[in-house]
């Protein structure tokens, strides 16, 4: 499982903070800033937190009348974990084993503890979780409009 995964690096990470992404997904955040935060955060965990692209266009509806039209607006106003994470080499201590999830009990005990901060990335970020996700992102590849690509 993913925390069992995260816990089997522990013996290369020499730092004291490290970074920490699935792998799913693709964005342009600045990983610099972002680990600017998590130091200033004085936190165990800093996640980054996006708000995913719509996939339908949404109505606003009040007595039967469409109010507004919006067509695929990003996310549903709600912020998702973005799959990165700068990490402090003692979450070591809050993953058991090798069937431990790692956004189960060490996020949810970290979370109650005030050790989980949020870097807001209002950027690119866009999941590859199914066929159509991934035709779309190598079409913005292929057609040199690759958002994520920020270096040259």
């Amino acid at each position: 499982m993913t925390g069992g995964r995260l816990k089997r690096i522990k013996e290369f990470i020499d730092n004291e903070i490290f970074c920490f992404t699935y792998g799913d997904t693709l964005n342009d955040l600045n990983i610099s800033k972002l680990i600017e935060f998590h130091k200033k955060s004085n936190t165990l965990v800093t996640v980054s937190a996006c708000q995913p692209p719509g996939k339908f266009g949404i109505l606003e509806i009040k007595d039967g009348k469409v109010l507004e039209f919006k067509e695929k607006p990003k996310g549903d106003g709600n912020w998702v974990n973005g799959g990165f994470f700068v990490l402090n080499k003692s979450i070591f201590n809050y993953i058991k084993e090798d069937s431990t999830i790692w956004e189960e009990e060490p996020l949810q005990k970290l979370v109650k503890t005030n050790q989980v901060s949020a870097y807001k990335h209002d950027g690119f970020y866009q999941p590859m979780d199914t066929i159509y996700e991934k035709k779309k992102l190598e079409k913005m590849w292929v057609s040199n409009n690759a958002k994520w690509k920020v270096w040259e």
